[in-house]
């Protein structure tokens, strides 16, 4: 794993998480000789599946999803 101390990845972030995303492989940051902190690539991302249809076969529809939800006759509503 290459090593760089914290003052130069403070100088050259952009150039080093390139370099991270391109090789894929961690670099670790020092502080005076001492590991403080790993860059590490992320994992590649599975190919996400469309949303559409993805409930096919799973649901019923039942009764009259178009018509009116009730009978408004009954309802007790008073104008102002």
């Amino acid at each position: 794993m290459r090593e760089i101390p914290v003052s130069k990845l403070k100088t050259n972030f952009s150039a080093i998480m390139e370099d991270v995303r391109k090789t894929r492989k961690p670099v670790r940051v020092t502080r005076r000789g001492r590991p403080i902190a790993e860059i590490v690539p992320v994992k590649k991302e599975e190919k996400r599946k469309s949303g559409l249809g993805c409930m096919i076969g799973r649901m019923e529809i039942v009764g009259d999803i178009v018509g009116p939800i009730g009978a408004f006759d009954n309802w007790d509503y008073r104008t102002r």
